[in-house]
């Protein structure tokens, strides 16, 4: 396996969801409750707006979280293997998702819990 290629494509990904956290700060901030500024549909689209930025970063962390700790594992030579059953997890898996910590057997097992 080639860990280069997915600690480059783990950094990629990191910084890709750091920058996006960066831009989406303003959309989390706090909705201004002053009818007579905003209208009401206006701030409950601002509050709409609000709830999903908040979710996605929320999200964002989380797989930040994720990817540290597939580069912590590319570090200690476990990456690629499941942390579960210890077999090796799939090029393709983690082609698609080079932050999976489970193979493709073990996710679905797990999933079924």
């Amino acid at each position: 396996m080639d860990t280069k290629y997915f600690k480059e494509k783990l950094l990629k990904l990191q910084i890709e969801l750091t920058d996006q956290q960066t831009n989406n700060a303003e959309a989390a901030d706090v909705v201004t409750l002053d009818q007579a500024a905003v209208g009401r549909l206006s701030r409950m689209d601002a509050l709409q707006g609000q709830a999903m930025a908040q979710e996605t970063k929320r999200r964002n962390e989380v797989e930040l979280i994720r990817i540290n700790s597939a580069l912590e594992r590319i570090k200690s030579s476990d990456y690629g293997y499941c942390l579960h059953c210890d077999e090796e997890i799939s090029e393709k898996r983690l082609e698609i998702n080079p932050s999976a910590t489970l193979c493709i057997k073990c996710a679905s097992e797990n999933e079924k819990n």
